[in-house]
């Protein structure tokens, strides 16, 4: 038996012990296989919301308002209340919000965004309503998008547990306001609106009713 055959026949002893370990240690796939676990069930730090070691740094709350602020210390009470609160996912509940609040608004629809506005806001809004209805005005109005959006202010009162953010936001829009005569009065079809606002959300933290409402408007 030449050289060149007796290393074939190394290698191939090499290779059949190889593919005999790997299959005792990782298993053949043949067959029912239970379904692996999920990430959460092993580490369930990594997937949920990121834990806050005690003495660290909430990024949740210092990216949106300084560390030392009053609104910080306000965030970092609302989360003792209710540790599943977390300021990101607001501000991005409170940017939909925006949305479908001002344009129900524009459109004079009141009834479908009436769970989310205190009684104050609601009549409020309402009254320009009804004004612009006595003028025989109508608004065409679509939004754009949003050039800004943050937290302006947060602020916490531990009587009442009620929790209030102020949000601002500067968004763009198209705005038609017609007369009667469906003459154009205000605005226009390709005219683009900058809309800011400071928005108030409140809520009694630790309820169980999970909306937030709007309770102050101003710019």
């Amino acid at each position: 038996m030449n050289g060149t055959m007796i290393q074939l026949l190394v290698l191939a002893g090499i290779a059949i012990f190889l593919i005999l370990k790997l299959r005792s240690v990782l298993g053949t796939r043949e067959g029912f296989e239970k379904p692996p676990i999920p990430l959460d069930q092993l580490h369930p730090t990594i997937v949920g919301k990121p834990e806050v070691i005690d003495g660290g740094k909430d990024h949740d709350i210092i990216d949106h308002t300084p560390e030392d602020s009053d609104s910080a210390r306000a965030l970092a009470e609302m989360k003792k209340i209710e540790p599943s609160f977390a300021v990101t996912p607001f501000l991005e509940g409170a940017r939909g919000a925006y949305e479908m609040i001002l344009m129900a608004f524009e459109r004079g629809d009141l009834e479908s965004i009436r769970p989310f506005l205190s009684d104050e806001v609601e009549e409020s809004f309402a009254e320009a309503i009804a004004a612009r209805a006595r003028d025989g005005l109508t608004v065409e109005a679509s939004f754009l998008g949003f050039k800004d959006l943050g937290l302006e202010e947060a602020t916490y009162n531990f009587d009442s547990g009620m929790a209030e953010i102020t949000v601002r936001f500067v968004g763009e829009q198209t705005y038609v306001v017609r007369n009667t005569a469906g003459e154009v009065v205000e605005g226009g079809p390709r005219e683009i609106k900058k809309q800011r606002d400071l928005w108030t959300f409140a809520r009694q933290m630790g309820s169980s009713d999970p909306n937030w409402q709007l309770v102050a408007t101003g710019d």
